[in-house]
């Protein structure tokens, strides 16, 4: 697929970890997949997504169900997919990852749940995750985003994403993270 990569170079953003306070007074902490602070990340996620608001679900994603949630898991928390992961008191409340496309860029998907949304964490978990993949060298980054979910469209724009692709229902927008 020929996609359209914006010139200029989103951030510079730093990798996690990192610690923040939210816009209502949580502290939060992001950490990179593997270096958080449950036992189990994996069944943290898990979860989570059990947890996750059906009306925040968007493309399908996340999945319902727990064999559907593990399966899907799976393949995005493999090796070569950067994850981070945003904690509040133990608990896994926010999850980004960039998946391999397999044509020398990475897609990027990001859930926080409804309780943690309008309050901060999402930018901070954006751009946790794309300071992880620039310490990936990790080049052109791509998303999908329905039109109508203007939140979200504001928070990509904010971190550097550029609309890279007109479609109906979804736009497609992109963002390059290394010169």
């Amino acid at each position: 697929m020929t996609r359209a990569y914006p010139e200029e170079v989103a951030g510079p953003y730093d990798p996690p970890p990192r610690s923040f306070e939210d816009s209502e007074g949580r502290e939060l902490r992001v950490h990179a997949y593997g270096e958080g602070p449950a036992e189990d990340e994996a069944e943290a996620l898990v979860e989570m997504y059990a947890a996750f608001d059906p009306e925040d679900r968007a493309q399908g994603i996340p999945p319902t169900g727990e064999d559907r949630v593990r399966a899907w898991l799976e393949n995005i928390l493999a090796p070569d997919c950067v994850n981070v992961v945003a904690w509040h008191d133990g608990d896994a409340i926010g999850h980004a990852t960039l998946v391999p496309d397999g044509e020398d860029a990475y897609e990027l998907a990001i859930f926080v749940l409804s309780a943690y949304q309008n309050a901060g964490v999402g930018t901070r978990l954006i751009e946790a995750l794309l300071g992880a993949g620039r310490e990936e060298d990790i080049d052109r980054v791509w998303l999908t985003v329905e039109r109508w979910n203007t939140p979200a469209v504001n928070l990509y724009r904010k971190v550097g994403f550029e609309a890279a692709g007109n479609g109906s229902f979804e736009m497609e927008m992109a963002a390059r993270l290394v010169d």
